[in-house]
């Protein structure tokens, strides 16, 4: 099977899932959220694949949503804004649900949704030198999937979300939690691989009860209604459309993304 935006091959009883944009730093159009669904259906269905790894080819494992496709889509009112955002945090807890164990490996740069997505991965490998965090506020927009408070608890989730920081290092992600191994630049995918074979020679029953066992726990803490309570405010936000996300959509428009960026970190840098 083929990919415009992904690569996927198997590797004994691994599979191996690859953003393949890197001139773009792997952002997230609707076209890899679409391929990737296909991915993962094929995956889940395959009991010769037992565990799945997701990578970035490139600079960079992800830096988060396509902000050029999502412009170009003009999306406007609350119906069209929960048709999207529900397709993304779907595209998230795709790898949290999936019966399979996933690994998230992150090298370069891991923001916004990428960042969500790593933490939505059952383990997280990053390599030193990797960016992570969550930058949405700069410019007025939402986080999708309100996972960090779980995964962090919630002074490191609001110092890290409400600050908008996007250079979280590999090293301060592992110890608050977001990661769980950091090593050498170019190391990250045989770490992955490695634990990943571990895991795949194991029963396959037995894992993906485990699994469900220990997510059940965080739905007995209330996450799945925690996302939903997000969910519905994230849409409210980006349907009343806030000031600041509005200078950021004009800009981007009259001038282009660079220039809309530009504008955001001169406002954060107080210019």
């Amino acid at each position: 099977m083929s990919f415009e935006t992904l690569t996927l091959e198997s590797v004994g009883r691994v599979a191996r899932l690859t953003f393949n944009r890197p001139d773009c730093l792997n952002a997230i159009s609707r076209r890899v959220i679409g391929e990737v669904n296909v991915a993962m259906d094929k995956i889940e269905a395959d009991d010769g694949l037992a565990v799945v790894v997701l990578a970035g080819a490139g600079r960079a494992f992800s830096a988060g949503m396509d902000l050029k496709d999502d412009a170009a889509a003009a999306i406007s009112g609350a119906a069209e804004w929960r048709r999207i955002l529900s397709e993304d945090l779907d595209f998230i807890m795709r790898f949290w649900d999936s019966p399979k164990p996933t690994i998230a490996v992150a090298h370069g740069f891991c923001l916004a949704a990428a960042c969500e997505l790593a933490m939505a991965c059952d383990l997280t490998i990053a390599e030193e030198g990797t960016f992570f965090g969550e930058p949405e506020l700069k410019f007025g927009s939402v986080i999708t999937a309100m996972i960090m408070p779980y995964v962090t608890g919630p002074k490191i989730a609001k110092e890290l979300l409400l600050g908008a920081d996007d250079r979280v290092t590999a090293e301060r992600a592992r110890d608050v939690g977001l990661v769980n191994h950091v090593v050498p630049a170019g190391e990250g995918l045989n770490k992955a691989m490695a634990m990943a074979e571990q895991m795949a020679v194991m029963d396959a029953d037995a894992v993906r009860l485990t699994k469900q066992a220990i997510n059940g726990a965080f739905d007995s803490m209330g996450l799945r209604q925690a996302l939903q309570i997000n969910l519905d405010l994230a849409i409210e936000i980006e349907a009343t459309e806030t000031p600041s996300r509005k200078t950021f959509k004009d800009i981007a428009a009259k001038d282009g993304l660079k220039a809309a960026l530009a504008w955001r970190d001169a406002r954060m840098n107080g210019d």
